[in-house]
Order: structure tokens, then C-alpha cells, then sequence
């Protein structure tokens, strides 16, 4: 049985150089009954203006990732790591023991629209680490690719849990599944789908736990992500 987070019920800012919507409470979006669902803290959707960002702020002890769905996001930290990412690419950040980093959208005119997801890592006191890497279309083209896990993923992170991306083609279907004593957080990132009768367009968000077996089907050419939680 699915639990809807819909997307107006969301936390919202608008600091004019940020408009930002979040799923879990978050920073000054104060929120008990929406602090994560199992171990995953943050879902922050962003539209950053141009030539503006995230100066330099610290991390520690969460896996961060980053999905752009359209513009380009530079990062930059300290451990030397800097680079654009741009959509198509996924970026992992394991902020472990401690890192300092900065994310700026560097287009002098355009904004950058993106999703930042942040993770509760197995344990404290990982070494911080870091990843981009490029995810093709045809591995999630009407398909589940898997983008995060602890093996077997565009990039690896400190935990047993999985995030999964599908782009859907109008009329398009995918299982819905989760074995027991696992648990799913459904994102739709754009376009609109249907689960067991229930509508989801961009924005909103759904729950479930295990065992679920169940279709997602797209109404729209869409894009969706999916979290396969311990």
C-alpha cells in the first residue's frame, strides 16, 4: 500500500537565488512528521539562478547525491575534487569524517534544476570520498538502472540500499516490487504516473514497505526515481 507525500505539501523557500521544495524537513522547513523515511534524510528539488550557488559548507557523515534534470552544477571541495556535472551524470558525495565543498551553477544565464538526496551512511567515520560518473540512456529507457548502491551501481555508497532511475516513454510500465522487510520511496522527478489506481505527477512522492508487488505506468513521458531502502 503506497503513502502519498504530494508535492504542494512540501516544504518551500524561495531565497531569489534559490527556489527550493523539500520532501523531509530541512534546514529552516521544520516538519516531525516528514524527518526521512528508513535511512534516506533528504530530497531537495532546486532551481538555482544563474551565476549563483552554494558557497563553501561543510558535511559529515551522509551520502550525497546529486541528479540533474536539466543545466549544470559545479563542484568543487575540499579534497581537491572539482568538475561540472550536467544531466545524464550522477554524482556521489560520502561526506564522512568531514569534507568542505562549494556547488555554483556556473551558466552566466540559465538556471540549473536539480535533486539533491542525502543518505544516512551504515556507520560514522567514513573516509570521505567522492564520484561522477556518466549514466546512458538505454540502461534506464523504459528500465530500472540501478545509480547508487553498495556494489553494482554508476557509483557506490556506505549503505545496503539502492536508488534506481527510470526515464518512461508514454504508456510505458515497470514493476513495483519490494521483498519483506524492505521499503520503497517513490520520486516522481517529471511527467506523471499511475500506481494501483493512484496518480502521481512531478513532485510528488510515495512510500511503501514489503512485500509490495505492484506496476508503475506512465502517463506522460516521465522520469522517475526510486529508492530501494533497508
Amino acid at each position: 500500500m503506497l503513502t502519498l507525500r504530494p508535492a504542494h505539501e512540501r516544504g518551500h523557500m524561495d531565497h531569489g537565488w534559490l527556489r527550493t521544495w523539500h520532501t523531509f524537513s530541512f534546514a529552516r522547513y521544520h516538519d516531525p512528521a516528514h524527518m526521512g523515511w528508513r535511512d534516506l534524510r533528504v530530497i531537495n528539488e532546486d532551481i538555482v539562478a544563474p551565476a549563483t550557488g552554494f558557497g563553501e559548507h561543510p558535511h559529515q557523515d551522509m551520502e550525497i547525491v546529486t541528479w540533474i534534470l536539466s543545466g549544470a552544477l559545479a563542484h568543487r571541495d575540499s579534497m581537491g575534487h572539482a568538475g561540472v556535472i550536467r544531466p545524464g551524470e550522477v554524482q556521489r558525495m560520502s561526506a564522512g569524517t568531514g569534507i568542505l565543498h562549494s556547488e555554483m551553477n556556473p551558466d552566466p544565464d540559465e538556471p540549473v534544476h536539480l535533486l539533491q538526496i542525502w543518505l544516512h551512511p551504515d556507520r560514522a567515520g567514513h573516509a570521505p570520498s567522492y564520484e561522477q560518473a556518466a549514466v546512458d540512456d538505454a540502461g534506464v529507457r523504459n528500465r530500472w538502472g540501478v545509480i547508487a548502491a553498495r556494489e553494482g551501481g554508476a557509483v557506490t555508497w556506505h549503505q545496503d540500499s539502492r536508488l534506481l532511475i527510470a526515464r518512461l516513454d508514454a504508456g510505458a510500465e515497470l514493476p513495483l516490487t519490494a521483498a519483506p522487510e524492505r521499503h520503497l520511496w517513490l520520486q516522481v522527478a517529471r511527467g506523471a504516473v499511475s500506481v494501483d489506481g493512484r496518480e502521481l505527477a512531478a513532485g510528488d512522492g510515495a512510500r511503501a514497505s514489503g512485500p509490495l508487488e505492484s506496476v508503475v505506468r506512465a502517463q506522460e513521458e516521465s522520469e522517475l526515481l526510486l529508492f530501494d531502502l533497508v
